[in-house]
């Protein structure tokens, strides 16, 4: 038997509009868990905090049950003021907001399906649920993901028996595969000069850097029709000043979206050979993640971080089976599919720690996603908690037979 005060769309529907209302930026999340939790408790969860990393963390079920699922959404966003309101369209009410889609909706579904099902047939059928909206998943530093994952390490906390990833797929599809990430940052310095003189402005340093990495991932994607397989560069950052030791600067970050099997260290080790040449510096052992070049004229300083591989779930699991039954249960002419995704989540993080049966799932156009008319329609919202709260029926049922 459900939680009553969630067996209509009313309640639900209001979870997800404050929450979305609750501006939460990357490192500005603390007023949105702290109201997360609350509302948590009022849902009848049986433990709800904000931990040591500033995740909002609620929980169903004995912390010894038998098996424990984590359903792990991300309770930050991207920036971007788009004022929170609620619009009538020929497909239903649509809910506009900074992260209705990427990723409140998914995390509002998780917290609405556990409230459902609740405490009484979380202990009847020995599962310990655990919903997380997790922190600075936009910021590339994932602290919320890591810290979940050193907590349920097997030793300490058990290893959970699958995990969910709140992230928009629309509420037919599951995704289970991401590709992966690398960030390069470069500074590069050269002493002040004429821009009529003979030496290149310092600039020109991150221009060259750009068309490398452009050309070297024309190379590699030869013959990778697919974009899940192949190598995508994207120029996010490039900034010149001038120091107060006259020199010039410029400042740029790359981003790399990264395929199955992509060895970041050959990369690396192929642009450093690169960049020594180019400034006719020696090559010494490199130190990384931070590696620096000084040549005669220019001095060039490499930062790689953020880097995760990519990762592809097991279509063959019990946690897959039950997705996609219910599915077709929540609508019977549904055809479930599987979506791969260019970018990258929490998944990519916890998804090699753990081992374990996993794929993401959320309501929402993911095509939405940080753009400035970010919107979900209400009506699928309620439709992704039906489907949550049967496959965790489900699963609950599948793991009992296993």
């Amino acid at each position: 038997m459900s939680n009553p005060m969630l067996d209509q769309p009313t309640v639900a529907r209001a979870l997800l509009y404050n929450l979305v209302a609750i501006p939460s930026l990357s490192r500005q999340e603390a007023a949105a868990s702290a109201w997360l939790v609350e509302q948590m408790k009022t849902l009848g969860y049986e433990r709800a905090f904000v931990d040591e990393a500033g995740n909002a963390v609620g929980e169903m079920g004995r912390a010894d049950a038998r098996h424990t699922i984590i359903l792990l959404g991300h309770i930050d966003t991207v920036s971007g003021d788009i004022p929170v309101r609620i619009e009538q369209s020929v497909d239903g009410p649509l809910l506009y907001g900074r992260g209705s889609v990427d990723a409140k909706g998914p995390l509002a579904t998780f917290v609405a399906a556990v409230a459902k099902l609740g405490a009484a047939w979380t202990h009847g059928q020995n599962l310990r649920l655990v919903v997380v909206g997790a922190v600075e998943e936009e910021y590339a530093t994932s602290k919320g993901a890591r810290f979940i994952a050193a907590r349920f390490d097997g030793r300490r906390e058990p290893l959970p028996a699958a995990c969910i990833i709140g992230e928009p797929s629309s509420w037919r599809r599951v995704t289970l595969f991401y590709k992966g990430r690398i960030l390069v940052e470069l500074q590069a310095s050269q002493p002040m000069a004429h821009s009529a003189g003979p030496d290149a402005g310092v600039a020109t340093v991150a221009v060259d850097l750009w068309h490398w990495i452009s050309q070297y991932a024309d190379r590699f994607n030869q013959q990778r029709e697919k974009v899940v397989e192949q190598l995508t560069p994207s120029l996010r950052a490039i900034n010149t000043s001038m120091a107060a030791t006259m020199h010039d600067r410029v400042t740029t970050q790359i981003g790399i979206r990264l395929p199955l099997g992509f060895n970041p260290q050959t990369f690396a080790d192929e642009l450093l050979n690169w960049a020594a040449q180019r400034i006719n510096a020696p090559l010494l052992s490199p130190q990384y993640p931070i590696i620096q070049l000084q040549g005669p004229l220019t001095q060039l300083e490499f930062h790689f971080h953020a880097h995760e591989p990519a990762w592809r779930c097991d279509r063959n699991t019990l946690l897959v089976r039950s997705f996609l039954a219910a599915i077709r249960t929540v609508e019977p002419s549904a055809k479930p599919a599987f979506v791969s995704k260019t970018g990258t989540s929490d998944m990519n993080v916890v998804g090699p720690v753990w081992g374990c049966p996993i794929l993401a799932y959320g309501p929402g156009d993911s095509e939405l996603d940080h753009t400035p008319h970010e919107h979900i329609n209400l009506a699928e919202y309620w439709q992704a908690i039906l489907v949550v709260e049967e496959a965790l029926r489900n699963l609950s049922r599948l793991l009992a037979d296993s």
